[in-house]
Parts: C-alpha cells; sequence; structure tokens
C-alpha cells in the first residue's frame, strides 16, 4: 500500500525556481512524487531546490521563450526518467506595455508573452497529452490568473490574455482527452505573496496590494501548492475540466 498520495509519480513543473514554483515542487515531494524541477536560468536556485527534497528528482535546464524550446524541454525530461505522469504549466512571465508605445515595441511585448505563456504552455500539453495516450493516462495543471477571468491593468493586458487562452486549452483538453485517461485544471491565483509582490507592494503598500481582497492578505505559495498536489492525486478524475480559483474573494464567478 502507497504511504503517500503521489508516491511513484513523476511530474514535470515549469518555472520551478520561482516562488510558486518551488513550493509547488516542494509539496510534490512531499507527498511522495519525483519532481522534474524545469529552469531557465539560475542552476544555483535549481540545485538548492533539489537539495531541499534530498535529491529525489531531477533538474533540466531549458527556455521558453524560443519556439522549440517546449519540445526540447519535454524530450529532456523523458530522457531523464522515461515515464511522466503529470505536467504542471507554471511558467509564465508578465510584461508591462503602454498603449503609447510604438507599434514594434507593442508587437514585440504580446508575442513575448504568448510565446511563453500560451504556445510554450501548449506543446508541453501536447506533448503531454501524445505521451499519455501511450502509457495509461496523466495529470496536466495549468497555471492560469484571475487576469485571465476578470481582465487585467491597461499596461498588461498582454498578460490577462494569455492566461484566458491558457485556461481555455485547459477546458479543450479536459473535453478532449477525459476518455483517454487524461485529466486537465485549470488552477487561477490572484495576489500571491512572491517576490513580484513584494516588489508591487515595496512601490504602492500593501493596503494597495490587498484593497479588493476581501480577506485582507495574498494567498501564500504553499496554498497553491498544496492545491496543485492535491488536484495531481489519481483519486480526483472528476476534478478534469475544472477551474480552481485562489483569490481570496477578490474574484467570484
Amino acid at each position: 500500500m502507497l504511504s503517500k498520495p503521489l508516491e511513484g509519480q513523476t511530474v514535470l513543473v515549469t518555472g520551478a525556481t520561482g516562488g510558486i514554483g518551488a513550493s509547488i515542487v516542494e509539496q510534490l515531494a512531499a507527498d511522495g512524487a519525483r519532481p522534474i524541477i524545469h529552469y531557465s536560468r539560475d542552476t544555483a536556485k535549481a540545485e538548492a531546490l533539489l537539495k531541499r527534497i534530498n535529491g529525489k528528482g531531477v533538474v533540466v535546464r531549458c527556455g521558453l521563450s524560443e519556439p522549440d524550446g517546449a519540445s526540447e524541454l519535454w524530450h529532456r525530461a523523458i530522457e531523464a526518467e522515461g515515464r511522466i505522469h503529470g505536467l504542471v504549466n507554471n511558467a509564465g512571465i508578465r510584461t508591462e506595455i503602454t498603449i503609447d508605445a510604438s507599434p514594434e515595441e507593442w508587437r514585440m511585448a504580446w508575442l513575448k508573452e504568448f510565446q511563453v505563456n500560451v504556445f510554450a504552455a501548449a506543446d508541453l500539453c501536447r506533448e503531454a497529452i501524445r505521451h499519455f495516450k501511450e502509457n495509461g493516462g496523466g495529470r496536466i495543471v495549468n497555471m492560469s490568473s484571475r487576469a485571465g477571468q476578470r481582465g487585467y491593468v491597461a499596461n498588461a493586458m498582454p498578460y490577462g490574455a494569455t492566461k484566458a487562452a491558457l485556461s481555455n486549452i485547459t477546458k479543450s483538453i479536459a473535453r478532449s482527452f477525459g476518455g483517454d485517461g487524461i485529466t486537465a485544471v485549470n488552477i487561477c491565483p490572484g495576489w500571491v505573496a512572491t517576490d513580484m509582490a513584494g516588489d508591487f507592494v515595496a512601490k504602492h503598500g500593501k493596503d494597495a496590494a490587498v484593497a479588493d481582497i476581501p480577506i485582507g492578505e495574498m494567498a501564500s505559495p504553499s496554498e497553491v501548492a498544496e492545491l496543485v498536489s492535491f488536484v495531481l492525486r489519481p483519486s480526483q478524475v472528476s476534478l478534469n475540466g475544472a477551474t480552481l480559483d485562489v483569490n481570496g474573494g477578490s474574484y467570484i464567478r
């Protein structure tokens, strides 16, 4: 009998060295999974994270800003582990661009954001679905955002648009491949207490950050991580297609 809910499961986590990603990796490891820690730049952070989970995982470096990056990442992960049971598309970027930018700057900001937040995630979903169909199923968790549901601020419209697109991809996967033993779930955080949020608080103050959050606090990375790990449990089949909000009540559907 398995002693932990994710024992025997190998899970690829993209953007794993950031605040949310690292918490996801640590929670997955605590629940018995073997994480594949994806990162693009900071080798020291990735190795430190692997050490924190007692080496019970593997690190894979690959950039997602290039068109072939996601497929390359998937193939490296397969080479390292052979069988993957879950994919967490956590990597994402947020570019600020105003409507007063030049047409070239405006277009490049949108292309950059869509490449990482949508195209790379979609490519990884494609690879995962093909792999899962051949190997008895699997789980996909896409980290979307409150921004993709209610819209976003004027100088970051590309971010909200990408997250809305990612949410729709998840729903399509859930409807199309559930019969193959493949489930897909959206997790949509609002403000999470990461370095990016810390930068906002330092500039504008905490009151500005939590003004529209009824509970008066940002989510912690560990809250999000616990939910990701729960969704990946083999028992949670009927969550297929769900969108799970983690925003403190700041957006209620």
